[in-house]
């Protein structure tokens, strides 16, 4: 499983013209779900995204604070991934939105859940941000990036 991360200062979802979804400061956080991605991939995925130091501190420490440590808000979005607009990298249908559903869950579990919104799975969504930085970064879990820790 990957995800693109994105420092923001506002981000929303509008789907059909309707707003879905939006945020003011935190992270706007694109997600694709790969054959072989497990719930162990999901769950190691969902707690990195909470864990990534992506602020300064009150002192001017540099890159000291996390998502929950600001009380930032996060926006999930489902995306494909690939390095051309079809979805053979993807992994399809019912497997996919349980998931990427489990993911969005595992966020909300591991902050607040007032503090952590969706997208549509699936749909054709605007996406808005104001990018804050900008800073992005493509974080993995799992057969598509970084295998978690096993412990034995």
């Amino acid at each position: 499983m990957k995800a693109i991360l994105q420092r923001v200062l506002s981000a929303s979802v509008t789907v059909d013209k309707q707003l879905v979804s939006s945020i003011g400061k935190g992270i706007l956080v694109f997600a694709a779900v790969a054959p072989g991605d497990t719930e162990k991939d999901v769950e190691h995925l969902a707690s990195k995204v909470l864990k990534m130091r992506l602020w300064d501190d009150d002192t001017g420490g540099r890159w000291k604070q996390s998502v929950q440590d600001i009380n930032g808000e996060v926006l999930c979005a489902s995306t494909k991934k690939g390095s051309k607009p079809d979805f053979h990298g993807a992994l399809g249908g019912e497997q996919a939105k349980e998931l990427y559903q489990l993911f969005v869950s595992k966020v909300q579990q591991g902050y607040m859940n007032e503090k952590v919104k969706d997208g549509v799975f699936q749909a054709m969504m605007e996406v808005a941000l104001v990018n804050d930085g900008p800073v992005t970064l493509e974080i993995a879990a799992g057969p598509s990036g970084q295998k978690p820790a096993t412990t034995s």
